[in-house]
């Protein structure tokens, strides 16, 4: 294939097997979704991994784009992986909920794996061509490939928090990181918070000028070019959800969970990957409580909580399970009787089909999130609720509380505070769910996945346009 004038590195590739045959399949992530026309229309090329250690592919066309796979080995997965992507920088940049853990080994994977991505960008781009990069698995990719292409327009999206000064300062490799990240023409961060974090962390290391949005960064050649770091909040696909909730057999399904249940009178829902910064074991306590209390009874009140698995071979991430499934056993022990079930816990993915029914069965949505870049499921579940019903609790420490004024935002450290809000949520009128979620509906189908991707990519093509290069 001739070389694309549009490429997207992403530490995965939009496809994975179809179980155990060697056919592919698209991926179901809001990315894909949101990309797939841009990629049809540019005749664009995705580098990615395919998710197995130790396979190497030639690449390949999917459905109307090029797939350009790099190959990680088993040690790569351990080291650049699990190792510094999720056991330092996720950490690190989710305020350290869970200690970060700073290994020289896992750093030198890092910046390996890194120029192996960035040399497949720069292979699979055509002269003056746009990349863009994404997330935190790949902050080295903009300053390799301006390195090595010069020609090349770049952008960056950040998915996951940027963490205040005095947490990014820990890092030992923080100013490799801040160069990595100012290789790209446009920076984008999920919330304005976010942006602020890092062009601070610039000032203070790197002692770069910022002015509003922009960043100076020197060049080789003595002048200085401007990089653009700003907001950009990701969104969803809200019409495909919207039509999923049509549909009879989803309703109907959500009729069934209701059912299977007992019918109580009220469902309170979660839905997070298994995962310490999502809250998890706050939104059990605070259930625990309002059943100790009396507020809340097992014959009227029920949590489903999914979590998908997650990491499951990083430590963190196996303890943190262990905890959860213990608190939903004392619960459930507690307070459980044989015609009702307090606590309904998932540790499994489900098709979106039946993520929309859970969401059309549910009277509460609890996102109780300590740290997130934005939380698509909040915006998931709003999309999903055609009917103008149920009541969305969600923390003010998700991006997605920047758009979502109108739900019941919540401090998920203050367990009295968040057992008050879920009491709001479960006794709220059924006039005042209709305003609070008309408003919240009119902003997630205003604002989806496709005007997040435009955005970007617009302010990406101000720079594609003037050549990138601005001199001082």
């Amino acid at each position: 294939m001739s070389k694309a004038d549009f490429v997207v590195v992403a530490n995965r590739l939009p496809v994975d097997r179809a179980g155990d045959s060697d056919e592919w399949r698209r991926s179901p992530g809001g990315l894909v979704t949101a990309l797939e026309p841009v990629m049809r229309k540019a005749e664009g090329a995705w580098v990615g991994w395919p998710g197995q250690p130790d396979v190497q592919l030639d690449p390949f066309d999917f459905e109307g784009t090029h797939l350009v796979p790099v190959m990680l080995t088993a040690d790569d997965v351990e080291n650049y992986y699990e190792g510094f992507a999720n056991d330092t920088i996720w950490p690190l940049y989710h305020d350290v909920i869970a200690a970060p853990r700073y290994r020289r080994v896992w750093w030198d994977s890092y910046v390996k794996v890194n120029r192996r991505f960035a040399e497949a960008a720069a292979g699979a781009a055509a002269e003056n061509a746009i990349v863009w990069v994404q997330d935190y698995q790949l902050q080295l990719v903009p300053k390799m490939l301006r390195d090595a292409r010069p020609d090349l327009t770049i952008g960056y999206f950040h998915h996951i928090p940027f963490p205040a000064y005095g947490l990014y300062s820990q890092l030992p490799w923080r100013k490799q990181v801040l160069e990595g990240l100012l290789g790209a023409d446009v920076i984008g961060f999920q919330r304005v918070a976010d942006a602020g974090n890092f062009a601070r962390a610039v000032r203070r290391q790197l002692r770069y000028e910022t002015k509003a949005s922009g960043i100076s960064v020197p060049t080789a050649d003595g002048t200085t070019r401007t990089a653009l770091a700003k907001a950009f909040p990701i969104s969803i696909d809200a019409e495909s959800y919207i039509e999923l909730a049509q549909r009879p057999d989803i309703q109907a399904r959500a009729v069934e969970i209701r059912e299977s249940l007992g019918n109580p009178k009220t469902i309170l829902l979660g839905v997070d990957r298994l995962d310490y910064t999502k809250g998890i074991r706050h939104r059990i306590k605070a259930f625990q409580e309002l059943l100790e209390d009396g507020r809340l009874s097992v014959d009227d009140a029920t949590l489903v909580q999914v979590a998908s698995p997650s990491r499951e071979r990083v430590a963190t991430y196996m303890k943190l399970r262990d905890e959860i499934e213990l608190a939903v056993g004392r619960v459930n022990g507690d307070y459980d009787t044989m015609g009702h079930t307090a606590v309904r816990y998932l540790h499994q993915a489900y098709p979106r089909e039946e993520m929309v029914a859970l969401f059309l069965a549910a009277d509460v949505m609890l996102v109780t999130a300590l740290r997130d870049g934005m939380n698509l499921v909040a915006k998931e579940y709003v999309a999903a609720r055609v009917d103008n019903r149920g009541a969305l609790v969600l923390s003010e420490f998700a991006g997605a509380a920047d758009e979502l004024g109108s739900a019941i935002l919540i401090n998920p450290h203050d367990i009295d505070g968040l057992k008050d809000a879920i009491m709001r949520a479960v006794e709220m009128p059924p006039a005042e769910q209709g305003r609070r979620m008309r408003a919240l509906r009119r902003r997630v189908r205003e604002h989806d996945v496709e005007d997040w991707s435009r955005d970007f990519l617009d302010a990406l093509a101000v720079f594609h346009e003037r050549g990138a290069a601005v001199t001082a």
